[in-house]
């Protein structure tokens, strides 16, 4: 998967996402455990309502499982993205893209002038252009 600089802004919805799904995941599985113990007779069964239910639990666990992956491929290649750089670059986008950080609060974070930030910003996004 290849992160362009416009999906940078997209590593703190993708820790978000990352939660929900989880958490939906932990949910569904709950719920499926629940249905089995509910009628475990009628889980060798296709006709069986309990079976129906089950079978609609285990392919939304399955969805959710594989989508869950691809936002977490997602967000390592945007971290290997990252990692490309090294000193004051690194720092500066992880502050920015990692921790949602603006220039003007790294500036201030790392006692540089706020413009010097926002020019290397623009150096590193057209390098991270040249990368892509």
């Amino acid at each position: 998967i290849v992160i362009k600089y416009n999906q940078l802004d997209e590593y703190l919805k993708l820790t978000e996402d990352i939660k929900l799904l989880k958490w939906k995941i932990k949910k569904l599985e709950t719920d499926l455990r629940f249905e089995q113990l509910l009628n475990p007779k009628e889980l060798g069964e296709v006709k069986g309502i309990n079976n129906s239910i089950v079978l609609r639990l285990e392919d939304e666990i399955k969805q959710s499982t594989a989508y869950l992956e691809e936002k977490e491929q997602a967000m390592e290649s945007l971290v290997m993205i990252i990692d490309r750089f090294e000193g004051l670059d690194n720092q500066l986008l992880k502050m920015k893209y990692i921790e949602g950080m603006t220039l003007k609060q790294i500036a201030e974070k790392l006692t540089y002038n706020y413009q010097y930030i926002i020019n290397l910003h623009t150096s590193i996004i057209k390098a991270i252009g040249l990368i892509e």
